[in-house]
């Protein structure tokens, strides 16, 4: 039809407010909001702050080994743990990642690759505790152990 076009989805915007640079390793939890880039490693859980839009991206040379609970993700590197996209996730020729996958919307690139489950998520990604009830990502994340994966009986 005239005058109508098809409206792209809306991408996370380019703007990062953090680096974590490819000489440098975090040892420990991160907490963010806004926009993350990892070119370095992460051993500890990458969390976005609540209720954000937050987004963060891993570069081919990145890896986290830990938890990832974000609302935008884009990986093309490394990751050893769950992955918690709760709005859109991305899949470059790159990723690997190295456990569960729990998402709404996914992209995927040829050579991508994941080493776990693949789990559509339609609401705000959480498990369920043993009475049936919401576990949010931030309570998930606070309660494991480190390099402890979340567990549904």
């Amino acid at each position: 039809m005239l005058g109508k076009k098809k409206q792209k989805p809306r991408r996370p915007s380019g703007h990062f407010d953090t680096l974590i640079s490819s000489r440098t390793t975090v040892e420990g939890n991160v907490q963010f909001s806004g926009g993350l880039h990892v070119d370095g490693r992460v051993r500890g859980k990458v969390v976005a702050e609540e209720g954000s839009d937050a987004v963060l991206r891993i570069s081919e040379v990145g890896e986290i080994a830990g938890d990832i609970v974000a609302p935008h993700v884009i990986i093309n590197g490394t990751v050893h743990g769950d992955v918690y996209a709760s709005a859109h996730l991305e899949l470059a020729a790159k990723a690997a990642i190295n456990g569960n996958v729990y998402y709404n919307l996914i992209e995927m690139a040829i050579g991508a690759s994941v080493n776990g489950n693949l789990v559509h998520q339609r609401e705000t990604v959480g498990l369920l505790t043993k009475d049936g009830t919401k576990k949010a990502p931030l309570e998930i994340a606070a309660e494991e152990p480190d390099g402890a994966s979340p567990k549904t009986e």
